[in-house]
């Protein structure tokens, strides 16, 4: 896919913040440790709960989705109301502006689609300005979610 000569070396660091972001979202709000997650996309939220209730909530996008054979931008899906992938229109509109066609093409394929995905989601936290992202099984596949923020609610 075309790209601009520095966008390779742009991913890798957008790829090295977002595993440091990852590492102290995970230290700090302990997600892999709760025992359920729940999101809703409507309204924008992610929530981390154990048996006492809601522990962590964060303000969410979704970035997109894999299935068996492909990727789908969040804002090229019809499924997700406009408000959840709202945000994600600015790295859609950061890829038209900057010949990053990726960015701007609402079905990948991939022969790691997962990869893919991790990948997108933090070239996405890179130029939203997130905090890191949540993979969620669904189906056959997972869905991306861009985390803008969190907090405790403990």
């Amino acid at each position: 896919m075309k790209a601009p000569d520095w966008y390779d070396a742009w991913c890798e660091e957008a790829f090295a913040t977002f595993t440091a972001k990852q590492k102290r979202m995970d230290e700090t709000h302990r997600l892999a440790a709760w025992a359920r997650y729940d999101y809703d996309a409507a309204a924008c939220t992610l929530t981390f709960s154990d048996e006492a209730g809601p522990r962590v909530v964060a303000d969410i996008q979704v970035v997109g989705t894999i299935g068996d054979h492909d990727w789908m931008w969040g804002w090229a899906n019809a499924n997700w109301s406009a408000q959840s992938t709202e945000a994600m229109r600015q790295v859609r509109q950061f890829g038209l502006d900057n010949g990053i066609e990726e960015l701007a093409t609402d079905v990948l394929t991939s022969d790691d689609l997962p990869g893919l995905g991790w990948m997108l989601a933090a070239i996405s936290a890179r130029v939203l300005e997130a905090e890191g992202a949540y993979r969620a099984p669904s189906g056959a596949g997972a869905v991306y979610l861009l985390i803008r923020s969190l907090k405790s609610v403990s």
